[in-house]
């Protein structure tokens, strides 16, 4: 839609222009629309350095609708596996289908990006797929996609421009290297696979093409998961070794580059995947032990997971004079999401020291829209929010890590009630026994509320969510201990909890576990 020439008040062309189509700047929008005001966004993302294109949508679309396909394809595939113990038999071997994964994916998409078009179109949000750069108070020269430009103002303005990947900067990365957001745009099987760097980003991708039948080596270059329990990150790295994952530690990739290897037969895992042929040449990883050894290695792919850069750099906040972390790049926000210069906002994950997700993000847009135009005062609370995983075994987080806990309240202020469980559905197949878990982290002074809540297993993320709204309001142990726990199904090992992590250790300390 093209938007109409003439102003919304008697100085300005918009009351509202929104730089960044994602999750939060969707919001900001369509609910600043709602409220009777005039709205421009602008959005176009660059393609990725391999030629992958982003849709409207942002990581919610682009990243985070890829990662539920491929987490759900790889988990089909163990349901395969599963299903012959309840009866089920294949008429014929079953191999996986990259190519039609790839292009139900895309597709899919593609017709969600086209709705939400659709949706700004009927909120009345103005939306140009164009660039966008600040180049005076109020003001934004907006180049579309011809590279024509001309200058619209508007009384405010919202940055929710988001992230993506970072490259380390060594030779090969961006000629040959893929990110997570390139995975469903090969036209081929990644193959044998390098993961370079520990991220969620990485341990997710890791399980999604291994489960998929192909081998995969994780590079970690640093800590598993950083920000999240570290203890429980332990056993995800745990479990993925078990399964099967290679995992390199300590280790600096230095040189990427394409060799003349000859084609290769990738031998899939317990028959979810068919023996695949790919193509001709591969890739050469140079990586340095910490010891100093150099060592090289044949890949397929190489996948690089190491941070997310805000997308930041060449929006014109210099220009007046948005401050922005010197460390991270991230802007700086108040409690009220904004800036340093008055009429200019931040939302979602270019905000420096804030969490990072899509319905935080989704969140805070629509409160920060009717503060502005509803008059409302109600401020996005930024803690205890939700977060997934989508590792082997998924992994689901609200409140602190035990680690986050300790240094906050006190280590002796802190107590840890645990326990592994095996989720009914996988007794009869006989899989993965006492390999899920739950964490339950308890302020001891105040009532033993809980901080901190961590879930390791099916549908992590679904389970986390209501004890994430109880979180909200205060839940104790006490008050989780008088909740009736759902039978049959696993969360209810949240709701009969007992065993401390100081009762294990002294368990151990005795040798009786």
């Amino acid at each position: 839609m093209d938007p109409p020439t003439g102003s919304s008040s008697e100085d300005y062309d918009y009351d509202l222009l929104v730089i960044g189509g994602g999750s939060g700047g969707l919001a900001v929008a369509k609910e600043a629309a709602g409220l009777r005001r005039k709205v421009l966004l602008l959005d176009l993302a660059a393609p990725s350095p391999r030629g992958t294109k982003r849709e409207l949508g942002g990581s919610s679309l682009n990243t985070n609708s890829v990662r539920k396909f491929l987490q759900q394809a790889s988990l089909l595939g163990k349901a395969i596996q599963d299903s012959q113990k309840y009866g089920w038999r294949e008429k014929e071997p079953v191999s996986h289908g990259w190519t039609e994964l790839v292009e139900a994916a895309q597709q899919q998409v593609k017709t969600r990006s086209v709705e939400l078009k659709k949706e700004l179109k009927r909120f009345g949000v103005f939306y140009l797929s164009a660039r966008a750069e600040i180049v005076a108070p109020h003001t934004v020269e907006v180049t579309d996609t011809n590279g024509s430009k001309r200058r619209v103002t508007a009384e405010t303005l919202v940055i929710a421009t988001g992230d993506s990947p970072q490259y380390p900067g060594i030779p090969g990365d961006r000629e040959y290297c893929v990110t997570s957001e390139d995975l469903l745009s090969l036209p081929h099987p990644p193959g044998r696979t390098l993961v370079v760097g520990g991220s969620a980003e990485g341990l997710e991708s890791a399980g999604f093409l291994f489960g998929l039948g192909l081998p995969v080596t994780v590079m970690q270059q640093h800590d598993l998961l950083q920000g999240f329990d570290q203890k429980t990150a332990q056993k995800i790295e745990n479990h993925m070794i078990v399964s099967g994952v290679k995992f390199l530690y300590h280790c600096s990739l230095t040189k990427v580059e394409q060799t003349e290897a000859s084609s290769k037969d990738v031998v899939s895992d317990d028959s979810v995947a068919t023996p695949q042929q790919f193509p001709k040449g591969g890739l050469r990883a140079t990586i340095i032990s910490k010891e100093g050894q150099t060592i090289q290695e044949d890949f397929d792919t190489v996948l690089l997971a190491v941070g997310r850069n805000a997308n930041t750099s060449d929006i014109g906040l210099e220009c007046v004079g948005v401050q922005r972390s010197q460390d991270t790049g991230r802007i700086l926000v108040n409690e009220r999401d904004q800036t340093s210069v008055d009429h200019i906002y931040a939302i979602g994950s270019v905000q420096h020291g804030r969490p990072s997700a899509t319905g935080l993000s989704v969140h805070a847009g629509t409160l920060l829209a009717r503060r502005l135009y509803r008059g409302d005062s109600i401020l996005c609370d930024y803690s205890n929010v939700p977060t997934v995983v989508l590792t082997p075994l998924e992994y689901a987080a609200c409140g602190l890590s035990e680690e986050k806990a300790n240094v906050t309240f006190g280590e002796a202020s802190i107590e840890v009630y645990h326990s592994h469980y095996w989720p009914l559905e996988w007794e009869l197949p006989g899989r993965n026994k006492n390999s899920c878990y739950v964490k339950v982290i308890c302020h001891i002074p105040d009532h033993e509320r809980v901080v901190g809540l961590h879930v390791m297993g099916p549908n992590a993320g679904d389970i986390v969510q209501g004890f994430a709204a109880a979180m909200k309001c205060g839940l104790t142990k006490e008050q989780l201990d008088a909740t009736v726990g759902t039978h049959p199904g696993s969360a209810q090992v949240l709701t009969s909890l007992t065993q401390t992590q100081r009762m294990t250790e002294a368990l151990k300390m005795r040798g009786n576990c």
